[in-house]
């Protein structure tokens, strides 16, 4: 800006004093178009040097920036002697897993619990009891303080964490898309993945009808974070992301708590899918996606406060019980007033319709 005012006053200034000597008739007025030509062929070439010095300055200083960030210490390292994961069944197991991110507040407190081969287990509770905690350990963001996590039998600190995050899939709440294609986002998940495999993971995840309705379809452009798509199909994009890597061990991590209640059921329908004969740990708020589930645990401050099966822990009466009533309470009130909203718009087409024939 000061740049540019600089050029603009200056410019001004001089073809002023050149009008005034063209009126005096000490210079013509070729002189005063020459004067104005060369003024313009000077701000140019200027201009653009002030435009290439910033541009070095701030390169230089990204530069730095980035230098920086690559000198930050890595908190998780792999032991020297850590060698690739291997999985036969994919049973996951935590063994009295303590964790806290600060020392003066614990996180979990001898949380033990086993999610057999192939089944599902759900972990369900109130805002801040250690659901989302026990994904981060899971992909050893973290370590734990004491006890264990283990994946057939093997501690996860003992091996390697680019073998660790092979065997894993997750289909988180917000889904990570980059500014490119459907067919890139989706092959982020195996990037060695044919076209003909991209299409058949979008087919599973009941995205592909969409995708071909597209002008570009599979080339079509999802924009920053995604921005040009819907909740629902950013969530079916992660989802064919993940049925394209085919992991043994699956991670829902409230996938469908951002989604209207229909979006949610087709969303839900989807997940079965991916999820049959997969070792799955669902991470979850609303307590309608976790009804099928093998087991649900109900964390409260960090520990395990029931478990069981849904019917079970209904029988229970319990803090399950409570928090399933209110889910239920919230979503018949929603419900109500989606139904009287709708008889509200079809009486003003009714008396529209009225006025009109009228």
């Amino acid at each position: 800006f000061g740049q540019g005012l600089i050029f603009g006053l200056g410019t001004v200034i001089v073809m002023c004093m050149s009008a005034l000597e063209v009126q005096a008739g000490t210079q013509s007025v070729g002189d005063f178009v020459f004067i104005n030509a060369m003024l313009m062929q000077l701000s140019v070439p200027l201009n653009f040097i002030g435009f290439i010095y910033r541009e070095i300055r701030q390169g230089l200083t990204d530069i730095e920036h980035m230098f920086d960030l690559l000198d930050v210490p890595q908190e998780i390292v792999d032991k020297p002697d850590a060698g690739p994961l291997k999985v036969s069944a994919g049973k996951v197991e935590f063994r009295d897993v303590h964790f806290s991110y600060d020392s003066n507040r614990k996180i979990l407190k001898g949380v033990s619990f086993e999610v057999p081969a192939g089944k599902t287990v759900a972990i369900v509770g109130p805002s801040g009891a250690g659901k989302s905690t026990i994904s981060r350990l899971l992909f050893r963001f973290y370590d734990v303080q004491r006890g264990q996590v283990l994946i057939d039998g093997q501690d996860i600190r003992d091996v390697t964490q680019e073998s660790l995050r092979a065997v894993l899939g997750m289909v988180p709440q917000d889904t990570v898309l980059f500014n490119d294609t459907i067919a890139y986002n989706i092959r982020y998940g195996r990037i060695g993945a044919s076209e003909e495999e991209v299409r058949k993971a979008a087919e599973l995840a009941q995205i592909g009808p969409f995708i071909e309705k597209l002008p570009d379809g599979y080339r079509s452009m999802v924009g920053e974070r995604g921005l040009k798509l819907s909740g629902g199909e950013k969530q079916r994009v992660a989802i064919a992301r993940t049925i394209l890597k085919a992991p043994p061990i699956l991670m829902l991590d409230e996938a469908t708590s951002a989604l209207d209640t229909q979006t949610e059921q087709e969303i839900q329908a989807a997940l079965d899918l991916v999820s049959k004969g997969r070792t799955t740990l669902v991470i979850a708020h609303r307590l309608s996606t976790v009804i099928s589930a093998d087991e649900i645990i109900v964390l409260k401050d960090g520990q395990i406060a029931e478990r069981g099966t849904h019917a079970a822990l209904l029988r229970q009466q319990g803090l399950y019980a409570s928090m399933w009533d209110r889910q239920r309470e919230a979503t018949e009130a929603e419900e109500r007033l989606r139904i009287a909203r709708e008889s509200d718009e079809f009486g003003v087409i009714v008396r529209r319709r009225t006025s009109e024939v009228s």
